[in-house]
């Protein structure tokens, strides 16, 4: 018997659930072919139908969801389709395997993770015990699991998400899958795991000849990690093509929309506007007769929304879905509006010449010496020697510094500190130690012994716009209610302002009678935002605000918190893991590792030598949306060490791939005083970090 030509074959499959008794097609005539060794990239913004598919793949889609007849779906050779439950299960188990998004989820709470992987490998091979344990140690040794066997003998939640993550790979890596379907798997990690992660991947698919789909909504993960890419949209194809020819050349104006609207490292928003894709995609109920993206094409004729075009497969392989392709992929891209300076409605302090660039006496928010220690539960052990365990140290003697009108970045792996300092800032955690002023104003500990005054001057946007908005509270109720505590507004004002604000986040007036699960995750955030704006604050802290974003939405986003931030002077204290959008929103970046800030300075000065060589490995982890780019990556060793066994001298010596010697185990390093106010906490001069790091840039670039 021939091998089948392709590992996977799939050919006009629709995808239909039912709703309200009707059957509405989530997915429409769908195909792909994926050969053995290949990584295929599925992208498209959120509701596009990349993880029906993923399950439609997997023949586990839930009750109300069907695959719809005619189409075919063929695993090695063998139709998918015609499958009993008890043969998916064995295929299940031994030749196709999923990896999710949420790896918290998909682990047993109760079950050790030792226990879960020899559990599922045993159940696809007839090994014992032994042979399962000794397996089990060399793909963990393979996914880069520090410290193997202690991992095994842990549950899923004393896991950091990195490690829980790297285990769902594991799990589906152990039983040598011929199909990985990757689900977002590494959305929402650090870039320095998601580097390792993803590095180790490709050199395992090489090695193992399996074939993966991977869903994202990462390009530049895809350009990284992929051979070829389909572009899905409101359920279908616009675009396949070669990842080179993708980014080089993209076809479908919606593929140009959302390669343009990622930020790109040197960007920023006193240049120009992210380019943003306008609207929403279709509703199920709605979809259009014509081009499913013409209400969004600015390229968009009558044609398009009369007729349907074709899904047309070109001379080199590629597959396109557009009238005017051959026009458009000659136009000249729209030109990014500038960020306009309208005036602010707060003067800006005069800019001081403090040693942190912002001049510490101009600062609006001045933090010294913040310290937050968590403490540690006994064990029995230690409950029976009368040890008492350290203490967590989340925060440890940091000095932050924000400017009004400025934005300040702050950047680190997880577990770095970075929410626990903005928690202490906003006063949600008590800090331990240090002062906190706002505008002169010594700022109480606690949240609920400050001020009103402070309270309406600091606001907070969270990650997750799904579990900060009340389920049950309208939008404008949401945005009107600071308006009447902080504000002290009557309700007939507060009702008016609150449309006011809503159209300042560019949503309509009538997006004030509707609640959360109305609303997108784009809308959702921008509500958060309004909500934010309504206290008229000085200061807002942005925790991840963007991360959960599709790139489309993303861009939207960060173009109105530049607008907002330009109109009204508002200082933003932005954390987030993604540089790039880091790089673009803010002014300064502090980098923070192990509860101590690592590095300071201008947003320009920290995509440029020297780097403290913390930041020079998360700037070398940037996944770039341009197959031709090579970087060489500073993969970091191990995983952050624990904030309660801190390692002495310099915290990052256990990691650093610039260690000069004992002096870095023994003796806490100097902070380093670069130009305008560049500071970086490191032993090593930072002329001889300019020439190391200098000589690896130009290596790249030859």
């Amino acid at each position: 018997m021939t091998a089948a030509p392709h590992l996977l074959d799939v050919e006009g499959l629709t995808i239909s659930y039912q709703v309200k008794g009707r059957w509405l097609p989530a997915v429409r005539d769908f195909r792909l072919q994926l050969r053995r060794g290949q990584i295929l990239g599925l992208v498209g913004e959120s509701g596009s139908g990349k993880s029906t598919i993923a399950l439609a793949l997997l023949r586990y889609l839930s009750g109300n969801g069907r695959v719809e007849g005619g189409g075919t779906l063929r695993f090695a050779g063998d139709d998918l389709l015609r499958k009993s439950d008890a043969e998916l299960r064995q295929i299940w188990a031994e030749r196709i395997k999923f990896v999710p998004q949420n790896a918290g989820a998909a682990l047993n709470p109760s079950i050790k993770i030792g226990a879960q992987v020899t559990e599922a490998l045993r159940a696809a091979s007839d090994i014992d015990r032994g042979e399962a344990q000794a397996r089990m140690m060399r793909v963990f040794h393979d996914v880069r699991l520090v410290d193997p066997e202690r991992v095994a003998q842990r549950y899923p939640h004393e896991l950091s998400g990195g490690m829980q993550q790297r285990v769902t790979i594991a799990l589906a890596l152990i039983c040598n899958p011929e199909l990985l379907i990757m689900d977002e798997p590494t959305t929402g990690l650090d870039v320095t795991t998601e580097a390792a992660i993803l590095d180790r991947l490709r050199n395992l698919i090489a090695e193992r000849e399996a074939g993966v789909l991977y869903i994202t909504h990462n390009l530049g993960v895809v350009a990284q990690l992929c051979q070829r890419v389909i572009v899905l949209y409101a359920g279908e194809i616009m675009e396949e093509a070669t990842a080179l020819d993708l980014f080089q050349r993209p076809k479908h104006p919606y593929t140009q929309g959302l390669i343009s609207s990622v930020p790109q490292l040197g960007q920023s928003k006193r240049a120009a506007q992210l380019q943003a894709i306008a609207g929403n995609p279709p509703s199920l109920t709605r979809t259009p007769g014509g081009c499913v993206f013409a209400d969004r094409c600015p390229a968009v004729i009558e044609r398009c929304r009369e007729q349907k075009p074709p899904l047309e497969k070109l001379g080199d392989g590629s597959l396109i879905r557009c009238f005017r392709w051959e026009e458009t992929i000659s136009m000249p891209p729209v030109p990014r509006p500038p960020q306009g300076r309208k005036g602010r409605k707060k003067p800006l302090p005069l800019n001081g010449g403090g040693v942190w660039g912002g001049g510490v006496e101009s600062a609006l928010l001045h933090a010294k010496n913040l310290s937050k220690l968590f403490p540690v539960a006994r064990s029995l052990r230690e409950l029976l020697a009368r040890v008492e365990p350290a203490p967590i140290r989340a925060v440890d003697g940091v000095d932050l510094h924000v400017r009004a009108g400025q934005t300040l970045g702050l950047v680190g792996e997880s577990g770095s500190g970075k929410t626990t300092l903005a928690r202490l800032i906003i006063g949600l955690e008590e800090r331990d130690g240090g002062s906190l002023e706002l505008l002169g104003m010594d700022v109480r500990n606690s949240v609920r012994d400050r001020s009103q005054d402070v309270l309406s001057k600091i606001q907070m946007v969270f990650q997750n716009p799904q579990n900060s908005l009340n389920p049950y509270v309208t939008a404008g109720q949401a945005i009107r209610r600071p308006l009447i505590k902080l504000r002290g507004m009557a309700p007939a004002a507060a009702e008016a302002e609150a449309l006011a604000l809503l159209g300042r986040v560019n949503l309509r007036p009538e997006y004030a009678e509707r609640y959360p699960d109305e609303l997108s995750g784009g809308e959702k955030q921008r509500v958060a935002i309004a909500r934010a704006f309504a206290s008229d604050p000085d200061l807002i802290i942005c925790d991840e605000p963007v991360s959960a974003l599709d790139v489309s939405v993303q861009s939207a986003v960060l173009n109105l918190l530049a607008q907002l931030q330009d109109e009204g002077g508002a200082a933003y204290l932005f954390i987030s893991h993604d540089l790039s959008v880091v790089g673009y929103l803010a002014d300064r970046i502090a980098v923070m590792y192990l509860g101590q800030l690592a590095e300071v300075g201008d947003a320009r000065q920290l995509f440029q030598p020297p780097y403290h060589p913390y930041t020079e490995a998360l700037v070398s982890a940037i996944p770039i949306p341009d197959p031709r780019h090579s970087t060489e990556r500073i993969l970091l060793s191990d995983d952050l060490p624990s904030a309660q066994n801190l390692p002495s001298g310099c915290r990052f010596h256990t990691r650093c791939p610039r260690k000069i010697g004992e002096i870095c185990e023994r003796e806490e390093p100097p902070w380093r005083a670069g130009d305008g106010g560049h500071r970086i906490r490191c032993h090593i001069p930072l002329a001889e970090l300019t020439t190391m790091q200098r000589r690896l840039t130009l290596a790249d670039e030859a």
